[in-house]
This record gives structure tokens, C-alpha cells and sequence, in this order.
């Protein structure tokens, strides 16, 4: 194991009020050890490395300038927040982060007093701001609130709604514009730093507060004269910009890795403050570590890794992933048919379209965070003749759901939707969970619902949706590599609606949607053994149903368990509707749905979420027990003396 690195100064620091001691001149120490200490908390843990590492004089100068948690600090996705962690008294746990029962990735309001707005999503630290701001001034509470967001950030549609409306209010709102990817004027310097110092310092702030006060006798009409007058003044100091057209004070752009430069800007910002303000800082993703700045990904996510050379260490997979296995298939599609188009919303390496654009780059479109301009995008490719794959993981598509059906499906347009994440994600925990997909699609009228079992029916269903024309069709998959089937050569076209028997049996039946298929097929090896002879079925299709296969599974046997890696409203309740209709529930049969549970569950490795859940193969045989006893208790399954088979 790495020896932890010396810190000498980061160990005087508990909590950020311990800043308000250090000498500024010393902060560039503190951040030099900050650094070094987040790189080998994440080398032990792994996790979101280079945006932390771009924003830890940010963090620093923040934490040291305004008075937190009571000033209020929201970093917009979270990917950045480790180093604020350190320093709000979390170091000691530092080493546990995205750990089973250690801290959160991201933001979590339950975790400290110092996160006071939950992440995980991005866009979203602007509007909170707001709201958090005009929540004081109605209470008549006197802080600053300070939004941080990233220039990526800043391409989805409801940041620049909330810019909107803060200047619109005139609310007492610090935004920072977090920029690491040098695409908005860099600094230059001295001179920029000189300006910026400017621009925020009582000169500027005080003829703007002037122009205020003139208004009160001169009239609203005068209003817009003086205002515009401030501006054009300023201008020709800072230059005017987009911002300050919606209402916001604009600061910058300032390197935002020179303390020099930040502390006197926020130190004005707070000092003078009135209005909506919005601070430009340039910072470089990675910063600090070689490796990370050498990297194209500038070590975005990274697993466990070797501190002095950078190397990851990664297991060598025994099947392809989903994402890989789907990222050629739709390729392969491509080649055939000169209508396949694919989408993605900032996260081609993450849903395989990396690998499709490598092949057809002139048909792939990474439209930045903006997942419902994605999906309208799709439908108006769909109205012309193509056939859109609109490529978004489960838990951000929720952010399109509104586009989903009003765009996509009244008008029952043929937008393909790949769904990465699908299931339980493990270290990102309850934010990046693919729960809802499933219940929130298959109750649109319409709307075909499809979910992979394994990598080699994963291929099928991009072949299928492919070949669907008649409307909207989504399949789903989830993250890490497949169970290591024999994979077709090109996958074939599915007949809609119909699923299929994998293992026959009499008494038991285990109908499973999406890859809780092969912990199926384990404990109906577990069931056999105890005498309980036991079929499992592949749904395939959430919508429309197999009434067919549903059918038979209900009237031949005594059990009918469905089993499927989503929330309870999906293709389970869809089911027992079925049921209940065809009044196959009158006759005696025994039927429960498995689901996850109704809770958000933090962050653990994904088998371990999946037997908490108990959509595990020991928690398939228990609800069997359980239902034949109809005790649920865990004594009927102790006296069936069941022997449970290892893997």
C-alpha cells in the first residue's frame, strides 16, 4: 500500500472556518497537499478524479472568503465536490468514498451540513441558488448563496432558464462559472486579473449602486437609460457579454488557479454585492497530476490506480460489456441501413456511441447536457425518414420524459431509445439508478418496451428496433460485461410481443425481464433440487405482453413469479393487470412480483444492492418458499430443508 503523503498544513484544517487562520501567501501550499491527498484517497478508491482536481483553489478560496455552510455553497453535478469534502470534516472518511456505507460521490444533503443541495445530475445548482436566495430574502436572513457550474453544464436548457430568472429578479445570486475546458477566452494574465479585480471592486459596484439610486427620483423610464449607460461603460472595460444581457453582474474571465486573482474577486463579490453576479474562472480539468492532464478524459472517472504512473487497475472481463456489445451492433446496423442516425447527451464513451461514430462519424451527433433537446432532436430526424437510435442512460432520460411523450409519442414516431444504466449502477448509487425506465415508458400508449437478457439478445433487439417502423421502441441494458453467451454473427429481428421458455418445469414458473434472467435460471436449479420442478421464461417485452406465454405460465403451474430489475409500476404491475383482466387469479394460482424495493438505496458494489433487494438467486428461491407457505416467514423454507447449490 502507498504511503499517504505528508500534510503538515491540510492537517491544521478540519473545517473551513480553520481557514480564516492561514496566511493567504500559504494557501498554495494548502492546495499543493489538498491535491495530493485527493489523488490518493480516489488511487484507493477510484471515482471522479479530474474535475476534483480542477477546482481545488476554487474550493479553497470559497471556503476561505465567504462563511460557510451558513453562506450557501452548490456545486452543479458533484463530480467536483471531493476536495470540499476534505475540508468540511469528512477527511477522515475520505478513503471510504463510493465504498459500501462510506461517503457519497457527490453532494448529499443527509451526509454534512456543508452540502446543501443534493447532486448527481447536472444543471441544477443555478435554480437551487435562486431558490435558496429569494428563500432568505423573504426571511429576512442575510447570506450569499454561490452556484457552481460547468461550462458543459451550462449547454442544458434549464440553467440558462434559471439565468433568466434570476436576473429578472434582480436576486442577491454569486454564480461561478466553472470553465475547464478553455472554449471561453482564456485569461490573460495580470492584466485580466487587473481587470477583473476592477470590475468587481467598489468603483464599478458603487457607480452601479449610483444609477440605482437615481432612478428613485428620475422615474422607471429613466430606469433602462442609466442602466444601459452603467453597462456600456463597463464595457469598455470587460467587454459586454450574453450574460450581462440577462440581467447578470459579469466578472472575468480569471485563472482559477491563481489565488492571487480569486481571493480579491470574491472577497469584492461579497463585500459589494448586490444583484445577480456571474464570475468567469478558467480552470484545466485534471490539474495538478500529470497523468490526468496528459489523458483525452482528463481522468473523469477512474477505477483504483497507481499514483506515481497512473495506471488503472482493471479486471479483465470475461464477456463483453452491454455498451460494447450494443456500440458495434448499432454500427453493424449502420453499415446495412444508411437511415440509422445515433444521438447521444454528453456521453458517447459511456453508451457506446464512441464506437458507432468511429465507424460513421458523419451520422453520430453528441448533442452536449441537453437530453430533452436529444430527444425532440430524434423525432424531428424520425418525421424526415430516419431511423434516430437516441442513446441515453435510464436516469437521464427522466429529464426528457415531458419530450418523451408529447415529441416522440402522441405522435407515435419512430424514435429507436437505447437505455444504458438500466438496473442497479453500484458506486453512483441512487442518482445514477436505472429504476424508472421501465414504469414510466410502458404505461405510454404505444409504445414498445423491450429489456435484454444477455449480450446476445441485447443484439437482437438493436436489429429489431432497427427494423421497427410503426412507432416508438426502447430496450434496455445495463452497466458491466454480459454473462459470456455465444454471440450471433448480426442479431435477428424479433417478433413483437412474444417472449420465449428457456428451462421447462411443472410446478414453479419464474417469468424475468431483463438480466435477473440468469439468477433465475440459478435458483430454479436450487428449486429443483428441493422437488419443486421449476420453468423460467424471458419476457422480453414489457409492452406489449406475451398473453400467450402469460397464459400458459399461469394456468400450468401452481407459482408464477415475475422477477425484473425495475420499480413496482412496471412490468410486473403491467402483468398482474393481465391477470386480473383474464381472470387467471381466481383459480388458485399463486403469484408475487418482484421489484426493487421503495427506496432510494445508497451507493454498494451492484451484486450486493441486488441482494439487499433480494433479486438475488437466495431471494428468488425465498419469495418461492414464501408464497407456497404463505407465511412470510423464512420457517417454511427452513423445514423444506432446502440444500441451495453454489454457483
Amino acid at each position: 500500500m502507498t504511503k499517504s503523503p505528508e500534510t503538515p498544513l491540510l492537517d491544521t484544517v478540519r473545517f473551513p472556518s480553520d481557514l480564516k487562520a492561514i496566511d493567504d501567501k500559504l494557501l498554495p501550499q494548502l492546495a499543493d497537499e489538498l491535491r495530493a491527498e485527493m489523488i490518493d484517497a480516489v488511487s484507493r478508491t477510484g471515482g471522479h478524479l479530474g474535475a476534483g482536481l480542477g477546482v481545488v483553489e476554487l474550493t479553497i478560496a470559497i471556503h476561505k472568503v465567504f462563511d460557510t455552510p451558513h453562506d450557501r455553497l452548490i456545486f452543479d453535478v458533484g463530480h467536483q465536490c471531493y476536495p470540499h469534502k476534505i475540508l468540511t470534516g469528512r477527511r477522515d472518511r475520505i478513503r471510504t468514498l463510493r465504498q459500501e456505507n462510506g461517503l457519497s460521490g457527490f453532494t448529499k444533503r443527509t451526509e454534512s451540513e456543508y452540502d446543501n443541495f443534493g447532486a448527481g445530475h447536472s444543471s441544477t445548482s443555478i435554480s437551487a441558488g435562486l431558490g435558496m436566495a429569494v428563500a432568505s430574502q423573504l426571511q429576512g436572513t442575510q447570506r450569499n448563496v454561490i452556484s457552481v457550474i460547468g461550462d458543459g453544464a451550462m449547454s442544458a436548457g434549464m440553467a440558462y432558464e434559471a439565468l433568466n430568472n434570476a436576473g429578472a429578479l434582480d436576486a442577491r445570486l454569486i454564480v461561478i462559472l466553472n470553465d475547464n475546458d478553455m472554449s471561453i477566452a482564456p485569461p490573460t494574465g495580470a492584466m485580466s486579473a487587473y481587470l477583473a479585480r476592477m470590475a468587481s471592486g467598489r468603483t464599478y459596484m458603487g457607480f452601479r449602486e449610483a444609477g440605482k439610486k437615481l432612478t428613485a427620483y428620475l422615474g422607471k423610464n429613466i430606469d433602462r437609460a442609466i442602466t444601459r449607460a452603467v453597462e456600456h461603460a463597463r464595457g469598455y472595460v470587460t467587454g459586454g457579454t450574453m450574460f450581462e444581457e440577462l440581467g447578470f453582474y459579469h466578472i472575468g474571465p480569471i485563472d482559477g488557479h491563481n489565488l492571487e486573482h480569486l481571493l480579491p474577486v470574491l472577497r469584492n463579490v461579497r463585500d459589494n454585492g448586490d444583484g445577480p453576479v456571474l464570475i468567469h474562472v478558467v480552470t484545466q480539468k485534471g490539474k495538478g497530476y500529470a497523468p490526468a492532464e496528459a489523458a483525452s478524459d482528463k481522468y473523469h472517472g477512474v477505477s483504483k490506480f497507481d499514483v506515481v504512473t497512473g495506471t488503472q487497475a482493471k479486471a479483465k472481463p470475461n464477456a463483453p460489456s452491454y455498451t460494447t456489445v450494443f456500440g458495434e451492433a448499432l454500427a453493424q446496423e449502420a453499415t446495412l441501413d444508411d437511415r440509422i442516425v445515433a444521438i447521444t447527451a454528453a456521453m458517447p464513451g459511456g453508451t457506446g456511441i464512441d464506437k458507432f461514430a468511429k465507424v460513421h462519424p458523419t451520422r453520430s451527433f453528441d448533442v452536449g447536457i441537453a437530453e430533452q433537446h436529444a430527444v425532440t432532436f430524434a423525432a424531428g430526424m424520425a418525421t424526415e425518414g430516419m431511423k434516430p437510435f437516441c442513446t441515453i442512460y435510464s436516469t437521464f432520460l427522466q429529464r426528457a420524459y415531458d419530450q418523451v411523450v408529447h415529441d416522440v409519442a402522441i405522435q407515435k414516431l419512430p424514435v429507436r431509445f437505447p437505455i444504458d444504466r438500466a438496473g442497479f449502477v453500484g458506486a453512483d448509487g441512487a442518482t445514477h439508478a436505472g429504476s424508472f425506465d421501465t414504469t414510466y415508458l410502458a404505461c405510454l400508449p404505444g409504445f414498445v418496451v423491450m429489456a435484454a437478457s444477455d449480450e446476445a439478445e441485447l443484439k437482437h433487439m438493436v436489429r429489431t428496433a432497427a427494423a421497427y417502423d410503426e412507432g416508438p421502441i426502447s430496450f434496455r441494458y445495463p452497466r458491466g460485461e454480459g454473462v459470456g453467451v455465444e454471440m450471433p454473427e448480426r442479431g435477428r429481428i424479433l417478433e413483437i410481443g412474444k417472449g420465449r421458455v428457456v428451462r421447462e418445469g411443472a410446478k414453479v414458473a419464474l417469468l424475468s425481464f431483463g438480466t435477473r434472467l440468469a439468477d433465475c435460471l440459478l435458483a430454479a436449479e436450487d428449486l429443483d433440487a428441493a422437488g419443486l420442478s421449476t420453468t423460467v421464461a424471458d419476457a422480453r417485452f414489457a409492452k406489449p405482453l406475451d398473453h400467450d406465454l402469460i397464459r400458459q405460465l399461469a394456468r400450468h403451474h401452481e407459482v408464477l413469479i415475475t422477477i425484473e430489475e425495475g420499480s413496482v409500476g412496471g412490468f410486473g404491475s403491467h402483468v398482474f393487470q393481465f391477470l386480473s383482466d383474464e381472470g387467471l387469479l381466481d383459480g388458485g394460482l399463486r403469484a408475487r412480483s418482484m421489484v426493487m424495493p421503495d427506496i432510494f438505496m445508497d451507493h454498494a458494489a451492484p451484486e450486493a444492492m441486488y441482494a439487499r433487494a433480494g433479486l438475488d438467486r437466495k431471494g428468488i428461491v425465498d419469495t418461492v418458499f414464501r408464497t407456497l407457505n404463505g407465511s412470510g416467514t423464512s420457517s417454511a423454507r427452513d423445514s423444506a430443508q432446502v440444500t441451495l447449490l453454489k454457483p
